[in-house]
């Protein structure tokens, strides 16, 4: 009998230190609370363990990144391969020194607005409305209210598929709208940022305005995943979608957000591929009514049900 993944990992690394689960479950990873498991589901110590894994699989194996869920959709017949999952201190942390923030990949982006308010440092406040983790920040450009990621990195640092480490500066990033040029087999452990002294009460005050907006304009407690397109040139999603009489519309235990037409949203017993065949069908019938080909800004990973 063929050894299982997790045994070769286990054979090739017998060093590893963190947590690596064999058909691990995801759904509860994800906002939308739909999906399949992992093949295996590894939780690194830190970066020198994230780089021995790395270092150790082999080549032919998939490996795929998830933070906090909360712009992901796991298909139902699970990740093959290795899913990482950064945690804990060593990818949780955030230090300040005068205007620059060291931050953990795994610090939740409204984390860091915090910590920076309270440090006096203006500009990060629009993480505050972004329910996402650093390291998604860094991969898509995260931004909102105005302001984004490129706006306020120096520069980030992680582990590529060797297992080496590796620094990237702001223009290796290759920042553009929702997007990243960064190598798609590096992950991302830790970034610096850049802060302007201000007004904490101030800063706050924005901060507050923020989470007001957001409150007032997004389904924020459905389970939802999140803005699911992006906003074509010139234009915005939702209002396409809107025109194209999706909002409202359903598909199984999925649904197009009442509230906020450019969310999805699992009623209750959705299943990933109710989630994704709806946006799918949103796709089409923006497309069919305005031309435009709207691009998905929610991750989808994994494979089908009864996918090879």
């Amino acid at each position: 009998m063929t050894a299982s993944l997790h045994d070769r990992i286990r054979a090739a690394a017998p060093d590893l230190r963190g947590r690596l689960l064999a058909d691990q479950p995801l759904a509860d990873l994800t906002w939308f609370r739909v999906g399949g498991p992992a093949e295996v589901l590894f939780t690194p110590a830190d970066e020198e363990d994230l780089a021995r894994l790395l270092a150790s699989l082999d080549p032919d194996v998939p490996v795929t990144v998830i933070g906090l869920g909360s712009n992901l959709i796991v298909r139902d017949g699970g990740v093959p391969g290795v899913v990482v999952r950064l945690g804990g201190k060593a990818f949780g942390s955030i230090a300040i020194d005068g205007d620059a923030l060291t931050v953990g990949t795994a610090v939740p982006d409204m984390r860091l607005a915090k910590a920076a308010a309270e440090a006096g440092l203006d500009g990060l406040a629009f993480y505050r409305g972004i329910p996402g983790s650093i390291g998604g920040a860094l991969r898509m450009n995260a931004g909102a209210h105005g302001g984004e990621t490129t706006d306020v990195l120096v520069e980030a640092r992680g582990i590529d598929r060797g297992g080496a480490l590796r620094t990237f500066s702001h223009a290796d990033m290759g920042f553009s709208y929702r997007h990243s040029d960064a190598p798609e087999d590096v992950i991302f452990t830790r970034a610096v940022f850049r802060g302007r002294t201000g007004d904490r009460g101030a800063i706050e005050a924005e901060m507050e305005r923020v989470t007001a907006a957001r409150e007032a304009a997004q389904p924020i407690r459905e389970r939802t995943g999140g803005s699911t397109f992006a906003n074509p040139d010139g234009g915005k999603a939702w209002q396409l979608i809107d025109a194209a009489g999706c909002r409202g519309l359903r598909r199984g235990g999925a649904q197009v957000s009442e509230m906020h037409c450019n969310f999805l949203i699992n009623t209750g017993d959705a299943t990933a591929a109710d989630i994704e065949g709806l946006g799918e069908e949103v796709r089409r019938r923006v497309r069919d009514t305005s031309g435009v080909e709207l691009r998905w800004e929610i991750r989808r990973i994994g494979r089908p049900t009864g996918a090879a």
